[in-house]
């Protein structure tokens, strides 16, 4: 038991390292993206499936009520929990438009799509993406491996180094941990007021 333990957790910060070393200009960037969404009336719209899904819920919670600070709240949607529209779409129209309808109906040129999947290929997630696209909203990716389709298609995607996938999904909620921080100490003062 020991070695799985010791194993998971030595991999775990090996691909967080690899991710120190070469993608902090990614992670930046991506903050930089969501602060000016913020700062012109737009919010962060976030997408996933299973793992990912509550990855993307975990990280709307953390714009919505708080991550490190007493502030105002920041609008981000989760579209991965309204069962009623996700059967309603999946029923009428295929599991693969769940996504791509809210944002449809949701989206402006304001926002930003977080759109997670760790292979990059999800055919929901990526028709999300054209979606977006149309809109005009930024769509941001967090995959695994090579990036799959999300890594090209996506305005900034960053590809966790790993085929692991619960190695992959530790990374993109770390990734947005450090995401909600930033943009919390950007966008508003140690008082909590917006600056």
């Amino acid at each position: 038991m020991k070695d799985i333990i010791i194993q998971s957790l030595e991999e775990s910060a090996k691909v967080k390292r690899e991710i120190a070393q070469n993608s902090s200009d990614l992670i930046e960037a991506i903050a930089k993206k969501i602060i000016e969404s913020y700062r012109s009336g737009g919010k962060v719209l976030l997408i996933g499936n299973g793992g990912s899904a509550a990855d993307a819920q975990h990280i709307a919670a953390e714009f919505v009520g708080r991550f490190k600070m007493e502030r105002p709240s920041l609008a981000a949607i989760a579209l991965t929990t309204d069962t009623s529209i996700l059967t309603a779409i999946g029923n009428d129209y295929g599991y693969d438009t769940v996504f791509s309808r809210q944002i449809e109906s949701l989206a402006n040129e304001k926002d930003v799509l977080i759109a997670i999947s760790t292979s990059g290929n999800s055919p929901n997630i990526l028709k999300a993406a054209d979606a977006a696209h149309a809109k005009g909203v930024s769509v941001i990716g967090f995959t695994g491996e090579d990036g799959g389709k999300l890594k090209k298609t996506a305005d900034i995607c960053i590809t966790v180094p790993s085929g692991n996938t619960p190695r992959i999904q530790e990374a993109h909620i770390t990734i947005g941990h450090i995401i909600c921080h930033i943009v919390e100490q950007e966008l508003f003062n140690a008082s909590g007021s917006l600056s």
